[in-house]
């Protein structure tokens, strides 16, 4: 098997047996975390009706049902996911809203053959950071997408700008040690927080009218100690405790320790506003 198979197959087993049964079982709570980033998205998307959109990554729909309904009924969304716990959430969602405009595909978007020249719009929240050679993907990808045809989405920048995760990764790594070495870029949530690497992706792919630009925004969550719970099971400090392997005793001190540092970030409703950054990346297929 080759190395990318291999790698397509451990992040397909990492999102349906690790990563997107927590991401199911946090449900408000993660979606509530980034839904500035969503609105920034749509904004900057700016779907009209009647268009036709491939969201990668979908998830539980979290982005991919505010375009299925800024397109309308007369146009149309489509989500692509490798992780069916994801998607059996999203699934309940196109039912409850009523939607007949979306298509939910379980497939990993590296490799799937999509409809040719098919979508006026390629857009992603957070969804492919994951592929093994994401040179290969974007190449996929641009095929899917009519001449003309744009693309916009959001991945995270680099920790040192999101406050939310430098916290308690710090905390984590003072407590169990360093990660083990990895490749540069390796998949995963800050594969592309490189802007340089995140162009020549999409430049290889053959991209065209490449714009990629820092956004802030801000991580909400209910409470101090919900957020610093939430950080010990996603992002960074949540993979790296699951690398180590390491103990309740030991997550319950980091979740304290992160929750202290969490509460001078808190309103004066006790909502916690954390600082965050995306990278915006904006591009369109020539022709």
């Amino acid at each position: 098997m080759s190395e990318p198979a291999i790698a397509n197959a451990a992040m397909q087993l990492h999102w349906n047996e690790v990563a997107g049964p927590r991401w199911v079982r946090l449900g408000g709570l993660q979606e509530a975390r980034n839904v500035e980033v969503a609105e920034l998205l749509l904004a900057a998307a700016r779907p009209v009706k009647g268009e036709s959109v491939l969201d990668i990554g979908c998830g539980t729909g979290a982005t991919l049902l505010p375009f299925a309904e800024a397109v309308g009924p007369e146009g149309h969304a489509t989500g692509v996911d490798i992780s069916e716990p994801m998607l059996g959430a999203a699934r309940k969602r196109v039912a409850e809203r009523g939607l007949g405009n979306v298509t939910l595909l379980l497939a990993d978007a590296q490799v799937e053959s999509l409809p040719a020249a098919s979508f006026d719009l390629l857009t992603s929240r957070f969804g492919v950071m994951f592929f093994a050679d994401p040179f290969a993907a974007f190449r996929n990808l641009i095929g899917a997408v009519r001449p003309g045809g744009r693309l916009c989405m959001a991945v995270w920048a680099p920790i040192a700008d999101n406050t939310h995760w430098k916290i308690p990764y710090d905390i984590a790594v003072r407590r169990v040690g360093p990660p083990a070495a990895v490749a540069p870029h390796a998949p995963g949530p800050l594969a592309f927080s490189d802007p340089d690497y995140l162009r020549r992706i999409l430049d290889g792919a053959g991209f065209a009218e490449i714009g990629i630009e820092k956004r802030p925004f801000h991580v909400r969550g209910e409470s101090a100690g919900a957020m610093a719970e939430h950080a010990t099971m996603m992002g960074p400090a949540g993979r790296l405790l699951d690398e180590k392997q390491a103990d309740d005793a030991t997550r319950q001190a980091i979740i304290a320790e992160t929750a202290a540092a969490y509460a001078p970030y808190a309103n004066a409703e006790g909502e916690l506003c954390l600082p965050g950054t995306v990278l915006l990346a904006t591009a369109r297929r020539p022709g």
